[in-house]
């Protein structure tokens, strides 16, 4: 009886979600504070130097940089929004009748999805994105 209700009301479907995110916040705030409350706290001169690869650092940390490094990283965000959206689509895909008007509406979405992240690669392509000097 009791799991009867439990399932009839739509807010227990989000349940699980609930305690994966509570789980998760509660994970990084237990780390957070367990490494400031047990982790070694010394400070001095030495400690407060910025450390790079063993090296001095020289000069500032505000330096430029090529466009292009901000192009790959848009281009790679590209594909892989496209990557997250594919597996949903699939798993959908492969519940529909081949012979429905709504697997060709899916078809057809899916085409013109990938259409789109032509369109971001080949303007990345013109751009010279993946041209390395």
């Amino acid at each position: 009886m009791l799991s009867a209700t439990l399932a009839s009301n739509p807010i227990n479907a989000y349940l699980p979600i609930f305690f994966m995110l509570l789980a998760a916040v509660g994970f990084g705030a237990m780390n957070l504070i367990g490494s400031a409350l047990l982790g070694p706290s010394r400070k001095g001169e030495r400690k407060g130097v910025t450390y790079e690869s063993g090296m001095t650092p020289i000069n500032t940390a505000r330096k430029r940089f090529n466009i292009r490094f901000y192009l790959i990283a848009m281009v790679f965000l590209v594909f892989d929004i496209e990557v997250i959206f594919l597996y949903p689509w699939a798993q959908t895909f492969t519940s529909l009748d081949p012979r429905s008007d709504a697997s060709t509406i899916w078809l057809l979405r899916i085409f013109f999805f990938m259409l789109t992240t032509v369109v971001a690669y080949i303007y990345g392509y013109r751009k010279g994105v993946f041209k390395f000097d």
